[in-house]
């Protein structure tokens, strides 16, 4: 049995949509901070968390919970987390980042994200932390504001035009963490998931405008004093360990990410649950 936690966040849905396609396994979707001991499960998979809030908010949702995760955790039941790529902070420009590479984090919320990495890797579990770089997707990622902004109409504000990202998109992440919960060898207490392609923002609104919209002006915004320039990733570990690799270009999950909110267009917004572990 697989428990999932954090299961109606935007990772969290596509790691269970994951799981039921590529195993019989039962899948079990418990509330945020539900004990899955009685449940006896092979492996938990921890998708729960928050991006936003004040600094006691993150605490509570990204380190103190994963804290009583690690007392409900028996002995023999594979732990797997889903972090962050915010956990490294600024690093130089140009090489990939791989797992040895220092952190630094200059967030609240990456420094939250990186003490669970770290109560993680001291414990006794048989634990892995999955770390997502920028997750491409409809609902609370960069790319999903950008789209509701698009089909919002008037000029296109962006910030942030001259930061590089390494794009990915949700469901090879999903992916990822499906192999990671169904490998039966042991697996490094890190993990990268990335493309190992830096992407420049400003080329990234070009080809969602281009797919979207053409034409949409895009005016520069104020870029956050925290940005970090420049993150890109070195996936080598998790291809050796888990046989993965990214399957979706960045064109086509922006396709999906504009077509997607266009079927949900009778709703309010698209989805955009609080739980959303690594949602850059």
């Amino acid at each position: 049995m697989i428990v999932l936690l954090g299961g109606s966040g935007f990772i969290g849905r596509h790691v269970e949509a994951a799981l039921r396609e590529l195993t019989p396994q039962d899948v079990v979707v418990l509330p945020r901070g539900e004990d899955p001991r009685p449940l006896a499960p092979k492996v938990v998979i921890n998708c729960a968390g928050a991006t936003r809030g004040t600094p006691g908010e993150l605490v509570a949702a990204n380190v103190v919970l994963v804290s009583r995760l690690l007392a409900m955790i028996e002995p023999g039941t594979r732990l797997l987390h889903v972090g962050s790529a915010t956990e490294y902070g600024r690093v130089p420009m140009g090489p990939p980042v791989t797992e040895e590479t220092p952190c630094l984090p200059v967030t609240p919320y990456a420094l939250t994200k990186l003490t669970a990495t770290e109560l993680i890797r001291a414990s006794e579990a048989e634990a892995t932390v999955l770390r997502p770089f920028n997750v491409v997707g409809p609902g609370a990622t960069m790319v999903g504001k950008l789209v509701r902004d698009l089909r919002a109409g008037g000029d296109l504000v962006v910030g942030g035009l001259e930061l590089y990202r390494d794009f990915v998109d949700v469901r090879d992440v999903a992916r990822a963490v499906a192999l990671a919960a169904l490998s039966d060898e042991s697996l490094p207490p890190v993990l990268n998931l990335g493309g190992g392609e830096a992407t420049a923002v400003r080329d990234l609104v070009s080809t969602l405008v281009e797919l979207a919209d053409p034409g949409r002006r895009v005016t520069p915004g104020e870029t956050a004093p925290e940005a970090v320039p420049w993150l890109c990733a070195d996936a080598t570990a998790a291809g050796q360990a888990l046989g993965w690799r990214p399957e979706i270009s960045l064109r086509q999950a922006l396709q999906h990410a504009w077509e997607f909110t266009g079927e949900a267009a009778g709703q309010q917004d698209a989805p955009r649950e609080p739980e959303e572990a690594g949602d850059e």
